[in-house]
Formats: C-alpha cells, structure tokens, sequence
C-alpha cells in the first residue's frame, strides 16, 4: 500500500502544479501570496516562476531544519523539487486557456484555485510529508508560540508585501484566494485520508482471509 499512498502523493503534486500553472495565465487578478513572490522573482531576475518556486521551498526546508527537523521528510523535499517543474510543464506546454479579460478569467483562475486545492489534499492523505511551506508554518508556530492559523498569517503577510515590492501581481484575488482553497483542502484532505484508510482496511482483511484459506 505504499506503493498506493506515493500514487497519490504525486498525483497529489501534479495537481497543485497544474493549478498553480493555470492561476499564472490570469495572474493580473491576483495569486496567492507564494506565487506573488515567484512571479515576481522571475520578471525580475528571470529563470522560470518553477525554478523561483524550488528555490524558495528549499531555502524554507534549509530554515525549517536548522530550527526544528521534525516536520522535515522525504515528501517534504519531494514537494519543494517537483511542484515547480511540474507548473513549468504545463505552462511550456502551451495547452492552458490564457487571459480574456473578461469575466471567463474569473472561472479560469477558480478552477486552478481548485485545483491546487485538492491536490494539496491529496498529497498531504498521503502522508509521505509536509510541503516545506507547511513545515515552515509548523516550526514557526512551535518556536514563537503562534496558533498554525496565525502563524501562516503572519508569514503570508510578509512574503506577500515582499512580492508586491518587487513587482509580483497583486490583485483582489490575492486576498480570497485563501478562503476559497483552504476549505477545498479541507474537504479533499478528509476525503482522501478515508479512501486510502479504506483502501488499505481492505487490503489488510483479503490478506487475512488468504492465509486463512
């Protein structure tokens, strides 16, 4: 069953990165906080918004295990290498639906929010590992005392006002753009962990009743 938990882990990662990718084509409404920053790292310095985007989660991985290696796996460095590769994919593909500016990039930009919710989901059900990004929150909020919730927050505050300085695209979306992902993760977070429980259950009881015949 480990073999289906890594699956889903990477599924899990194709997804987010896919929806990243698709919010990057509407970016002039807004992005979340973290992809402000890389977008505004690579207009600025160039590269690729995916090379910006392992950058920065192993620069928060190289911060996480100096402070507190406890959230700190294999998944986590997974998560940090493959999530931006995999956006550059999509958007070197060429396929994605690009800018109208017209109320269909709206949809366009809800739909990669949604995605990238479920995917973080389901990479987190599978539970090979926190995103750097997560275990970053956890540390923080161990070592200062701040509720999770508080602790992203104040963190996605400062990286956003950050991106803005350097030119990142802020927009309306960027400040709800939060409230529509968190409870689609929320929903696939649960979903996913009582299918793989589910599955696994299964797997446990046709081996059971194997040795028993």
């Amino acid at each position: 069953m480990r073999v289906l938990r890594y699956f889903f882990f990477f599924l899990g990662l194709t997804f987010f990165g896919l929806g990243n990718a698709i919010a990057v084509k509407v970016q002039y409404l807004g992005l979340h906080p973290w992809e402000v920053l890389n977008v505004a790292l690579y207009q600025r310095y160039g590269l690729t918004i995916g090379t910006w985007s392992v950058v920065c989660g192993l620069t928060l991985v190289l911060v996480s295990l100096l402070v507190d290696r406890r959230y700190i796996n294999i998944g986590t460095f997974l998560n940090a290498l493959l999530i931006g590769p995999i956006m550059d994919f999509f958007l070197w593909l060429n396929i994605l639906p690009t800018a109208t500016h017209s109320w269909l990039d709206y949809t366009i930009l809800l739909i990669g929010i949604i995605l990238t919710g479920i995917g973080g989901g389901v990479y987190v059900a599978a539970g090979i590992g926190a995103g750097p990004r997560d275990g970053f929150m956890l540390s923080v909020s161990d070592k200062t005392g701040l509720s999770v919730s508080r602790a992203r927050i104040v963190v996605e505050s400062l990286v956003l006002i950050l991106g803005y300085l350097l030119g990142g695209p802020v927009f309306i979306v960027t400040f709800i753009y939060t409230f529509i992902q968190s409870p689609v993760f929320q929903r696939s977070l649960a979903f996913f962990r009582w299918f793989l429980h589910s599955m696994e259950q299964k797997r446990a009881s046709f081996v059971a009743d194997s040795h028993k015949g």
